[in-house]
C-alpha cells in the first residue's frame, strides 16, 4: 500500500510537475506518461526517453513571472517532446504553443544541415481551463488539407491539449484500461484520496511519480519554492486582470459611447496582448498594429 504525504500537493503546480516528471532520474514515469498521451498517434510505443534539460531552479527563476517550467525530452524515435502545464487562462495558449513548437523545430537543424534530419516535434499542454471548444478532454492537432481532412501534409507538427476541466466532468472514467485517465486522475488535486490511492497502486509508473513527490516534498527549500511559485502565479493573474480592467475603464472614461479605437489605445498603453485588445474592441489585427 502506497502512502500520501500529510499535506495535499498539486502535481500540476509547474514547479512540482517538473520535479516529479522532468528531472534526471524521472525517465520511467515520463516515458509512461508520453506513451499514454501518444497512444493514438504513434504507430508503436516509445521505448526510451532522454530528458534534455538538467536545470537548477533558482529563486530568481521562480520569481520571474514570465518563466515557463516546461519539460524537454527526446525519444528513441528522435522525436522532440515538450510538456507545459498552464493552470490559468491567459488567452494566449494556442499561439504560444505554436511558438514553442517552432522554436524546438528550428533549433533542431544547424547551418548546412539537411532538412531530412529535422525531427517530429510534439508539444503537450495540460490546461486547467476550457480553451478548446470540443467535447473531448484530449485533442490532437496536425497540419491537414482543408477538404480532405484525412490527408496530413507532414507529421512533424503534433500538438496535444489535455483539458482538466472536461476530464473532471467525464462520467465513468476508465482508470482500469486507460493509462491516460489514470495519469490525469493522479494529477488532479480534486481527486478523492481513495481513488487517488487506487490509481497509485495499480500503475507502477504512477507509483514512481508519487514516490518522487513524497521525497521532494520533504525538503524545506522545495516547500518554500513550491508556495512561492503559487504566490507568483496569483500575482501574475492579478496583474493581468487589473490591466484588462484599466484598459476598459480608461476607454469608458471618455463616455459610454467611446469608440473602439479609443479603448484600444488605452489597452495598448496598459500592455495588453493583441488577443485581449481584439476581444475588448472587436478591431482587426491590422488596425491595432497601426495604433501601436
Amino acid at each position: 500500500m502506497r502512502c500520501l504525504p500529510k499535506e495535499r500537493f498539486n502535481p500540476l503546480n509547474d514547479y512540482l510537475f517538473l520535479k516529479i516528471m522532468g528531472e534526471k532520474g524521472d525517465e520511467e514515469q515520463l516515458l509512461a506518461f508520453l506513451n499514454a498521451v501518444l497512444a493514438d498517434s504513434c504507430q508503436k510505443p516509445i521505448k526510451l526517453v532522454k530528458i534534455l534539460d538538467n536545470r537548477v531552479i533558482t529563486p530568481e527563476i521562480l520569481g520571474n513571472k514570465t518563466s515557463i517550467l516546461d519539460i524537454h525530452a527526446l525519444t528513441d524515435e528522435n522525436d522532440k517532446t515538450e510538456i507545459e502545464v498552464q493552470l490559468k487562462d491567459l488567452h494566449n495558449m494556442e499561439k504560444r504553443t505554436l511558438l514553442y513548437w517552432a522554436r524546438e523545430y528550428a533549433e533542431a537543424i544547424s547551418a548546412g544541415g539537411d532538412y531530412i534530419d529535422l525531427p517530429r516535434v510534439i508539444t503537450i499542454n495540460i490546461v486547467n481551463y476550457d480553451n478548446i471548444k470540443l467535447d473531448r478532454f484530449h485533442t490532437t492537432f496536425h497540419i491537414r488539407e482543408d477538404i480532405e481532412k484525412e490527408y496530413i501534409l507532414t507529421d512533424v507538427l503534433e500538438i496535444h491539449f489535455l483539458n482538466m476541466v472536461k476530464f473532471r466532468k467525464m462520467k465513468n472514467i476508465d482508470i482500469k484500461n486507460n493509462a491516460l485517465c489514470r495519469w490525469l486522475t493522479y494529477f488532479d488535486e480534486k481527486t478523492p484520496e481513495s481513488e487517488l490511492m487506487e490509481v497509485i497502486n495499480m500503475d507502477t509508473a504512477i507509483q514512481k511519480a508519487n514516490e518522487r513527490l513524497n521525497f521532494v516534498t520533504q525538503d524545506k527549500d522545495f516547500l518554500r519554492n513550491y508556495h512561492r511559485r503559487i504566490m507568483e502565479e496569483c500575482d501574475r493573474i492579478t496583474e493581468w486582470n487589473t490591466a484588462i480592467e484599466r484598459g476598459m475603464e480608461k476607454g469608458m472614461e471618455k463616455g459610454s459611447n467611446a469608440k473602439s479605437f479609443d479603448i484600444a489605445k488605452n489597452a495598448i498603453s496598459e500592455g495588453l496582448s493583441m488577443d485581449i485588445i481584439q476581444r475588448i474592441t472587436g478591431l482587426k489585427a491590422e488596425d491595432i498594429i497601426a495604433l501601436q
